[in-house]
């Protein structure tokens, strides 16, 4: 394969997951979860929901293409359909609210005994239905190929290590940056996710088409 092509499908892909995941987004809400927390407890909490929402994203890579297989559903189907969840991802963000496929509901809340890392950390907020789908959706994309596949493990493991780092400084990047401006880099995101959904829909129409032909 074209190293040029490989270039291409990994800036894609990274940036696609990037503003999926939207670690700048997410620290707003995550700082104020963990008000009330220790450093150390902030920083162990935070360890422990990067590395399982990881753990999430990477089983989806693994099995994403034989999940697919298995329903009967083809890289063109999934990838209209994974376009238009995207489009849908990228709706709030463009009005600089976090998606709601990406953030938990207002009534829900960690129960008794209940980790606050897998939930609402892990998911829905770092590797909710929006990161799966994308994941699905790139492994899709990649039809197999073993090169493509290795970049978007290596992608979501830099994404993941880049969220990390990002919430541990969440309070003085707020203090810093300031809600508004981290509301604007979310538009920004926006804009750019939803131009990729709606090339992703288009892919998969001309994709079906020429199958048909």
């Amino acid at each position: 394969m074209p190293a040029a092509d490989l270039a291409h499908f990994a800036l894609t892909s990274f940036v696609t997951l990037l503003v999926v995941i939207d670690p700048f987004g997410a620290v707003p809400i995550i700082t104020s979860l963990l008000e009330g927390l220790s450093v150390e407890e902030r920083r162990g909490t935070l360890r422990r929901a990067v590395g399982f929402a990881f753990g999430i994203a990477l089983f989806f890579l693994v099995a994403g293409r034989a999940l697919l297989g298995h329903l009967g559903v083809s890289v063109h189907a999934f990838g209209i359909s994974g376009g238009i969840l995207l489009f849908a991802v990228a709706m709030p963000m463009l009005f600089g609210h976090r998606p709601g496929l990406q953030a938990p509901e207002a009534q829900e809340q960690p129960g008794r005994g209940e980790d606050l890392a897998i939930f609402p950390l892990a998911i829905p907020l770092l590797s909710g239905p929006g990161t799966i789908a994308t994941v699905l959706l790139l492994t899709a994309d990649a039809d197999g190929d073993l090169w493509r596949l290795l970049i978007i493990a290596s992608n979501v493991a830099v994404i993941f290590a880049i969220t990390f780092a990002v919430l541990v400084v969440g309070e003085r990047f707020l203090h810093r940056v300031g809600t508004g401006k981290a509301h604007m880099m979310t538009r920004v995101m926006g804009i750019v996710l939803a131009a990729l959904a709606v090339q992703y829909v288009l892919d998969g129409v001309a994709g079906y088409y020429r199958s048909l032909v």
